[in-house]
């Protein structure tokens, strides 16, 4: 976001009362960690050649 667009946001939150829309596609920072984190996992399984069995995984 620029910052005239962050401006507005709090301008239309606190003056209008218009609450915070977030748009689509957008990642909050925590959201973008927790994808890293799973990324990062299942290429370390896909690494070691893992299966569903030896991780005591049952995908349905």
């Amino acid at each position: 976001m620029f910052i005239k667009d962050k401006c507005l946001v709090v301008v239309d939150s606190v003056i209008k009362g218009v609450p915070y829309n977030n748009p689509a596609g957008y990642l909050f920072l925590d959201q973008k960690r927790k994808l890293g984190l799973v990324k990062r996992i299942k290429k370390q399984i896909d690494k070691f050649g893992l299966t569903n069995e030896e991780l005591g995984i049952s995908i349905c």
